[in-house]
């Protein structure tokens, strides 16, 4: 049963001494706060002494904090859904533990929060981080708008806050956690926004690199395609092989003409075997419509979940 207001959720790996300075300004802002709260560290598979200044925490404050410590590194995505699981605050509250991100923003995400938005993300409108990881991170922005319709500036952002019910049945994974907003946008959630301090990193390195730019853009499409189809993707398939099936009838008819009416001869022809790929390529894809027809209602069935929400019943 949810009792405390807040839950804060830290992904750690390999963070070390950021942790335990990072604990001394949140706990600042949490009593400013004057609100009922917990901490949750993951522990995502670090091999430094991350785990040491997690247990110096623990001592520290036994009755707010909590370390879930995985056995391996998962992930960021992996470490924010354990930290959502095992939250038990009304809002809860994500933010890196590289000390990159303000503890002392939080209120203000809160103050926004209470205007009228489920979720409220954090804006880096100032970022510290080297030039590179800047424009790549501009661009995947921009990839992202383009095929989400979302219009937050900064989906990197790891500080947010979010009412409890957005992160109920969240399933996260891959680098999912930077499409949250997306995800609870398509489910109809109202998405906030507020200008954010950024610290340049002092203690230990990113974990930032290019193969997760690769797995974000993965998953992007993912994203995409669950946002747009995943109630009909007989909507899309059967759109790819109807008009793969009537290109390839087309090309037959043409054939036919030149076989009948102008006595040609078309077994040589590449375009006969073209007409005849894409008229199967096209009963595939309606196949593969069917199919997922199939799979979702299955998948909704088995969760026992509906393809849509209910804000309220008056």
């Amino acid at each position: 049963m949810t009792t405390l207001d807040l839950s804060i959720v830290i992904p750690c790996y390999n963070e070390g001494k950021n942790v335990y300075l990072l604990f001394g300004m949140l706990k600042k802002t949490l009593l400013s706060l004057k609100k009922s709260y917990e901490i949750i560290y993951i522990d995502d598979g670090s091999t430094d002494d991350t785990g040491i200044f997690l247990d110096r925490i623990k001592k520290l404050d036994p009755s707010h904090v909590i370390i879930l410590k995985m056995r391996k590194n998962f992930g960021q995505t992996a470490a924010f859904d354990a930290g959502f699981s095992h939250a038990k605050g009304r809002l809860i509250i994500t933010l890196d533990a590289d000390l990159q991100n303000d503890p002392a923003d939080i209120p203000l995400l809160i103050d926004k929060l209470h205007k009228g938005y489920d979720v409220v993300c954090g804006w880096r409108y100032d970022r510290k981080d080297p030039l590179m990881k800047t424009m790549i991170s501009r661009v995947a922005n921009a990839l992202r708008k383009f095929l989400t319709k979302e219009t937050i500036h900064d989906s990197g952002c790891s500080l947010r806050v979010y009412k409890r019910e957005c992160v109920e049945g969240l399933t996260l994974y891959g680098e999912m956690h930077r499409f949250i907003p997306a995800i609870l946008m398509w489910k109809g959630f109202k998405i906030g926004e507020v200008k954010v301090h950024h610290h340049p990193r002092t203690y230990g390195k990113t974990k930032y690199t290019a193969k997760r730019v690769l797995k974000g853009l993965l998953d992007v499409i993912v994203v995409k395609f669950w946002m747009q189809y995943s109630s009909r993707p007989m909507h899309l398939f059967g759109t790819i092989g109807f008009v793969t099936s009537f290109l390839g009838f087309v090309i037959g008819v043409y054939l036919a003409i030149l076989k009948f009416v102008y006595h040609a001869t078309i077994g040589s022809r590449p375009l006969l075997l073209l007409a005849v790929l894409l008229i199967i390529i096209g009963v595939q894809f309606v196949m593969f419509g069917i199919f997922g027809d199939i799979l979702v209602k299955t998948y909704y069935e088995s969760r026992k979940e509906k393809n849509y929400l209910i804000e309220k019943i008056e």
